[in-house]
This record gives C-alpha cells, structure tokens and sequence, in this order.
C-alpha cells in the first residue's frame, strides 16, 4: 500500500486504529454547521428574487435619500454593484453621481391646477393639466403621448432605461409614472415592464447569474464578490461562475472551452485522414490503402501511385509502376503529414486519459448504491466498529480527485502544448514545468487508483482486523489524495500559470470538501418596515408582483433534484453552509 504514498507524507499516516481516532477518519468532521463559516454564495429562487434586489435598493434608498426609482435607475447604471456606486458618491459628490446615471431632479414650483389647459408639445393639442405628467427633470407631455412613447420603448427591450421625450434630455423616467399609464392600456406590456425590471437584478449584475441546468431551475446564484468561483445550485448542478459551463478546474475557462470544441468537433478525424488516406486523383474520394503494393485502386475505377498520389496505368511489376516514377522528395507536403501525425498521436495521448477518468467516475458513481449497502449491512453486523463513515469519506474524495484527474488532462494538453504558450515558455523550461506537473499528477492517480480499489473490497464479509485493515489504509488515501490535489493546484497557481505574462488564465481554487454549494438567501430586510422618511411623499412603493419571476414554464426543475432544508441548519437568521458530502445521518443529527 505505502508504494502510492509520497515519500515525505508517508509518516504523518496512521498505522493502527487508535492513532486515527482524532478525527481523521471523518475529513469533514470539522464541518459543523453552528460552527461553519458563512457561505459566498446564495441561491435566489423566485420567490426570493425581489428580496434579494430589494435589499440592495433600501441601502442606496437610505444612505442618499431618494426614492426608489431613482435608487433603481442608480443600480442598474452601476450594474448593481452598491460598493462602487458608494465610492463615486464618497469621491465625485451627489450631482455627478446622479447626472451620470441619467437623473435630474428639477425644482418646478406648483402644476398649474386640473382645470387649466396646457400645449403637448408632441402632438400640439390643448389637453387639460391633469391629462398631463411632468417627469423629474421638468419636461411634461400629454398622458396619450408618453403612453406611445414608453410602449415602444417596452416593445423593443429598452424597459429598465426609458429615458424623457424631449430633445437632447437623458433624464430617466419614473417607473411608477410608465407602469400606471401604460397598465391602462397595454396591461400585459405593464407586466413585461415590471418583469424586465426585477431581472435587471440578475441580467445587469456581474455578482449574480441564472444558473444554467437544462431544463432552467428557475433559480440564480449570486457570489459575494467577483473572484473566480465553482458553486454548486440547490438543483443539484455544479457549473464556473464565471463562463457558466460545468465546473472544470484544474482548466481554466478559455482552456475548457477549446478542450470541449475540439472534443465536439471533427478536427480530429480530419487530421486522422490526413494522416492514414490519399485523396484519389479522379473522384477526390479518400483512399486507405489495405495491402503493401503501392499501386492502388480507387471503388471509382481510377489507379495511382500510394507514395506521391498522382494517377498511373494499371500494370506493375515487383520493381516498378508502369510509365510512373515518384523519387522526388517534396518537403512541405512530408513536413505537414508529419505534424498532423504528430499533434493526432498527442491529443489521442490526452483525450484517452481524460476520457477514462470520465467513465471511471461515471462507473463509481453508479457504485454509491451498492458501496451504501455494504456499509448498512456491515452496520447491522456485531462488530467492534461501529462508524462506518470513513467509508462515504473516502468515496466522496473519490468523486472529487477522480473529476480533478480527468480535467488535468485537459489542462495538460494546452499548458505544454504551442497553442496557446508558444511564445511563454522556451523548450527546455516547457519540458522542465511537464516534468514536474506529471510527476504529481502520477502521484495522484496511483493514489486514486488505489483508493478506488480499496472501497470496492467486499469489507462487508471481513473479519473485525481485516475491516480495520481496510479502515486505515482508506484514510490514509484519503488524507494522501487531498494532500496530493492541493499540491497539483499550489503547483498550477503558481510554478505554471503563475509565471505567465498574460493573467487570462486563472483556476477555482481548491477546496478539501469540494464544490461549494450555495446557501438559501435570506433577506436581511425582510422583517423591517420601509422607513418613512426615505420615501418622498406621493411616491407610491413598488408593489411584490408575482410577473417580478420567470414564466412559470420556465421554471421546470425536477422536484427530486432539491434537497430538503433541514430544521436548525440556520443559526441566527444567517445562512449556515451544509456540506452535502456529510454522511445523512450527520446532517439529520444537527
């Protein structure tokens, strides 16, 4: 067993069962709940959703003392980043802050009185004062006119910023002013408007995406800041927060986007036929030859000559094809077989290990079922041992080095190949970082391997010692493989990527309990009444619509995907992280 430890951890391992009983045996034993610290990710389902903005509009509503569409119409200039938006306020002044978002508070006196009749400057007709509406920055137009107006700009998408009728004025219009006329008329338009304004909280802002599983959830994840992250969604789905694709470390994005499209493409079989086929001179049709004569036939009826391609007669003897002679070397057409012949042997050489991870974690996947049995029955039996977690440990660290192994792959054949490092690195460093990353990375699949082996044993049929047996040799792998995942990324960040010029290349960092998943949002708001004083009289409070959410069709997420929140998993109304890679008992106890 100790062949697949490192030699400098193998003595910090543990020999005999009382040595492993400090909690080693349950990696994640640390993980209480009450004890956890807070998670950087929230899932906003939709319910939650005008919550979540809602908390983000009362801050800025409360430190400038504005109502809420101007506080809305800030936001979303600032892409709902409030910290920023805090920092132009704190460095430029109130006015440039408002002037540049498009907000102009105008001082008008008194609305002349409802009996008075007033000029539309659009359509030019009389209308009386209270068929009128005057926006923030002063200019007034018939209730009619604007009505047309903000009805087209709905139409073509521009809800979240419709900006004043008149000549050369940016001023934002008041969203109450657009839903109350246009719900008169166009109440479905009024919806839409009221839709396109709360996903505006997830459509403009960079902390917050919709999380991507097919069919759609109908929820989104929301990060405390921008760092590059993976997150798991309460449906189950682990995805990058950052491209939106599966969760792909030790890859970086722009590497796990070329991997899957030359993966999904058919580069690869073209450079295979390029490789072992000649196109026929006649039909262009190509050819595997499948005999040793260099005279071959096309199915089209057409002879020519295996070595240089160009066509002939049909005679031959053992030294020569009739009226045909090819000695001539051509060095282009040798050099890019070579190279084609070259680069299919290297990515066959990567995609070949990448795959098998792939299918083995799929296999041992599937093994769960049968590994939990194993583990029930030997439970029931009358042994010395009765905590049986080392065992869904070790098979959680499984699933998360298997999954690391298998994009390792993927990030080798970019990081020591020339596509994208050519003029990074020289030969001779290239092979010297090659060296070192696949040193570990043997390290860690021997370890792997070994761990994969162990918990397929039949240790339900063992004998006292011989589980014991086992027992050890299971946490010493697991504590060997998490130390070997975090080596191979302190590696990657900082002997490899870390000594590039260009910083596009960055990874998720490692986490021993794998892909975060991400907490349920509470807001903090929720049970605290809008202050009086920020919202400025005649001001009427954006009502908690239900079309503030996704169409319910797109909401389809199946039922059996969520888990179940557990009583107690929240200590002080702040959300407490569950790490799903617990035993269930664990979390059902606490």
């Amino acid at each position: 067993m100790d062949d697949y430890y490192t030699a400098d951890e193998e003595n910090c391992y543990y020999s005999s069962d009382q040595e492993s009983l400090g909690g080693i045996d349950n990696d994640d034993s640390d993980f209480h709940p009450s004890a956890s610290k807070k998670s950087t990710t929230q899932v906003i389902t939709q319910e939650s959703l005008l919550a979540a903005q809602r908390e983000d509009l009362l801050r800025v509503m409360e430190l400038l003392s504005i109502k809420e569409h101007h506080a809305r119409t800030l936001l979303i200039h600032y892409q709902w980043d409030v910290e920023k938006l805090f920092a132009v306020f704190v460095d430029k002044g109130k006015d440039s802050l408002f002037s540049g978002a498009g907000i102009t508070l105008f001082d008008s006196g008194s609305f002349p009185g409802s009996s008075s009749n007033m000029s539309c400057d659009v359509c030019l007709e009389d209308v009386l004062s209270d068929q009128m509406k005057r926006m923030d920055c002063g200019h007034y137009f018939c209730n009619d006119c604007w009505t047309e107006h903000f009805t087209v700009q709905i139409n073509e998408g521009q809800s979240k910023r419709i900006r004043c009728m008149a000549h050369k004025c940016n001023a934002i219009c008041d969203e109450d002013v657009v839903r109350n006329l246009v719900s008169k008329k166009r109440p479905d338009l009024a919806e839409k408007f009221d839709r396109f304004l709360v996903e505006s909280y997830i459509e403009d802002n960079k902390m917050v995406k919709w999380c991507p599983s097919t069919p759609h959830c109908g929820n989104a994840i929301r990060a405390e800041d921008d760092k590059l992250c993976e997150v798991e969604c309460s449906c189950g789905l682990q995805f990058c927060f950052s491209c939106m694709c599966q969760a792909h470390s030790p890859c970086s994005c722009l590497m796990w986007e070329l991997w899957r499209k030359k993966c999904r493409d058919e580069s690869e079989t073209v450079n295979w036929i390029t490789v072992h086929t000649k196109l026929c001179p006649k039909c262009s049709k190509p050819v595997e030859k499948n005999g040793g004569c260099n005279l071959v036939r096309c199915i089209c009826g057409q002879y020519f000559c295996w070595l240089c391609g160009g066509a002939t007669g049909k005679d031959h003897t053992y030294r020569s094809i009739a009226g045909h002679s090819c000695g001539r070397y051509e060095d282009d057409k040798e050099r890019q077989m070579e190279r084609a012949k070259r680069d299919l042997d290297r990515y066959t050489h990567y995609h070949h290990r990448y795959k098998a991870h792939t299918d083995s974690s799929k296999l041992e996947d599937k093994l769960r079922k049968t590994i939990l049995e194993k583990v029930s029955k030997s439970e029931k039996k009358e042994l010395k041992l009765k905590d049986f977690t080392w065992v869904t440990n070790g098979l959680n660290r499984l699933f998360r080095s298997r999954r690391i192994l298998s994009y390792s792959y993927a990030f080798a054949y970019y990081m020591f190949g020339e596509e994208l490092f050519k003029d990074e690195m020289s030969s001779k460093e290239r092979e010297m970082k090659k060296n070192l990353f696949e040193d570990q990375q043997q390290q860690l699949e021997g370890n792997v391997e070994k761990l994969s082996q162990l918990l397929e044993e039949p240790f339900d049929d063992f004998s006292d010692d011989k589980v014991m047996d086992v027992r050890i040799h299971v946490i010493n792998l697991s504590v060997a493989v998490d130390s070997l995942c975090k080596k191979m990324y302190e590696c990657i960040e900082n002997d490899l990527l870390g000594s590039l010029q260009s910083g596009i290349h960055n990874i998720a960092p490692y986490s021993s309990k794998g892909i975060e998943k991400a907490a349920e949002f509470h807001a903090s708001w929720s049970s605290k009444p809008l202050d009086s004083s920020v919202v400025t009289s005649g001001e009427t409070s954006r009502p908690e619509r239900a079309s503030g959410s996704r169409n319910s069709e797109e909401m389809v997420c199946s039922s059996s995907k969520k888990r179940p929140r557990k009583e107690g998993s929240f200590v002080n109304s702040k959300v407490t992280l569950l790490d799903l890679n617990l035993p269930a008992d664990f979390i059902d106890q606490n």
